[in-house]
């Protein structure tokens, strides 16, 4: 059938064409299918969505991800791709085979799966899981999809962490002690989906994160590190994408992530990872058991890649740090640089630290370095290179101006931390779109406390959501008191 076809654009990141509901009866396509559109001697495929408003009959709309096209086309019914039966194998529970899975990854990276396609196969993965043979071929078809980074020398090392637990903003301070060890970290880190700060969030409080790979390896070449945010790359685009459909649900399968985490720090040249894992309520990872299960997996997975993976299994119950949120975890991330801050994050950096240093054949001591203002020097140096102040301070990081002490309820012992919760409250107080929103804590699991004693302080940059903050907080109790269950009180200033 031939129309006439216009660009259109809806913001969708789906080659879309828009049809009217008359010509659509003609072809026999309906919403979701797909039709074949030859123009100027080349063919395109694009998925179908129906309107009478935005279409006429004899006309055709499309989205820019199929390119230009303009002027007199030909429209007919295309089949589905292959990938779209393998996305059917494994919700039927069948292990998926190597070309199977690459298909798919093929497949995402060029759009050509819609939306539900691709949530079907998000949803196969975290109700039937993956062989540990399917994670590997998943994670290679993610690395071939997209860039790499290559460097000179051997070895390159990373730190991740699986996450889910509130703070933990150990990897500044990880990357600052192993570069200024002589050991080059071109580290990459996400924003926050669930969480009220990512890495990449909380470091640009100091300085730029976004920068390409070029510039990245201009930083690298300069100071033996980076910390910038992965998503500025084009490396494993097809996890970017899939983690867009995890998002909405919060689901984050242990194959899938242990496929996302080692396909970029393949891709970013990492020959030596240290991988995270922390356990315990609230945790992604809930027992010791499930956690030695994945560090296995993430073992022979990188050594099916070539890479020297270790795993630090981790307590989890609690946050690590006092502050949740970017400005509040980059006030803890600088204290502890500077020989102060919480005792937690400083010990949970120097032992991370630590097993990088080893896996490198590094004898420095990661305690030394941080103590005799090396890794604090090398910060500042980063930081500079990824043009921010060099000279900041505590008193230049952001910090909301409405503040709410969250006080406890009755004397007793804080027996319960949901980091879950942490998180939401700092969430809905700004956090991390507000870079001076958040949660600072004055009690931890373990503390004793007297009636009326603060037990964290909610900070935001608007009063209203300060109020939906504090509100959620008193109704939810992310910091329990043993004692009888009575309303959170609250004092603003």
């Amino acid at each position: 059938m031939k129309l006439q076809a216009r660009e259109i654009d809806i913001g969708t990141r789906t080659p879309t064409v828009l049809l009217n509901e008359g010509d659509a009866a003609e072809i026999g396509v309906h919403p979701l299918d797909r039709v074949e559109i030859e123009h100027d001697g080349r063919t395109v495929i694009g998925v179908v969505e129906l309107t009478d408003e935005l279409v006429d009959e004899g006309e055709l709309a499309v989205t820019r991800p199929l390119g230009h096209i303009e002027g007199e086309v030909r429209v007919s019914i295309a089949p589905n791709p292959s990938s779209a039966s393998f996305v059917r194998k494994k919700l039927d529970d069948i292990e998926l085979e190597a070309d199977e899975i690459e298909a798919i990854v093929t497949d995402i990276k060029y759009d050509r799966l819609t939306d539900a396609e691709l949530s079907a196969f998000v949803t196969s993965v975290y109700t039937n899981g993956l062989s540990r043979a399917e994670i590997v071929d998943l994670t290679e078809s993610m690395i071939a999809a997209g860039e790499t980074m290559h460097w000179d020398g051997d070895p390159v090392a990373d730190k991740h962490s699986i996450g889910g637990v509130a703070g933990n903003r150990v990897t500044p301070i990880v990357v600052s002690i192993v570069a200024a060890a002589g050991v080059t970290i071109p580290k990459t880190s996400s924003r926050a989906v669930t969480s009220a700060a990512g890495t990449a969030d909380t470091v640009e409080v100091f300085c730029d994160v976004e920068f390409d790979i070029d510039e990245i390896r201009e930083i690298v070449a300069e100071t033996g590190g980076c910390m910038v945010w992965g998503g500025g790359v084009n490396l494993s685009p097809v996890d970017d994408k899939i983690i867009r459909v995890e998002t909405p649900l919060s689901l984050d399968p242990p194959g899938q992530m242990i496929a996302s985490v080692l396909s970029k720090k393949k891709s970013a040249g990492s020959t030596r990872v240290v991988i995270d894992i922390p356990y315990g309520e609230g945790a992604k990872v809930s027992s010791l058991d499930a956690a030695r299960e994945m560090a296995e997996d993430f073992d022979r997975v990188g050594d099916a890649l070539d890479m020297h993976v270790d795993c630090a299994i981790t307590r989890g119950n609690q946050p690590v740090g006092t502050g949740i949120g970017c400005g509040l975890e980059a006030r803890d991330v600088l204290a502890v640089l500077e020989g102060e801050g919480p005792e937690d994050l400083r010990q949970k950096s120097v032992s991370l630290a630590e097993m990088v240093l080893s896996a490198c054949d590094c004898e420095d001591g990661a305690a030394q370095i941080l103590d005799d203002g090396r890794a604090l020097a090398k910060f500042r140096e980063i930081v500079a290179a990824q043009d921010g102040d060099p000279d900041v301070t505590a008193s230049d990081l952001p910090l909301g101006g409405h503040t709410a002490t969250v006080e406890a309820p009755q004397a007793g012992l804080v027996g319960h931390a949901n980091n879950r919760l942490v998180n939401e409250t700092a969430r809905r107080a700004g956090a991390p779109k507000d870079k001076g929103a958040g949660v600072d804590l004055a009690a931890r699991v373990g503390d004793t406390v007297e009636e009326g004693a603060p037990l964290f302080t909610v900070y935001a940059e608007t009063a209203d959501k300060l109020d939906e903050a504090v509100q959620f907080a008193r109704e939810n109790h992310p910091l329990r008191v043993s004692g009888p269950d009575e309303a959170l009180v609250e004092r603003y200033t």
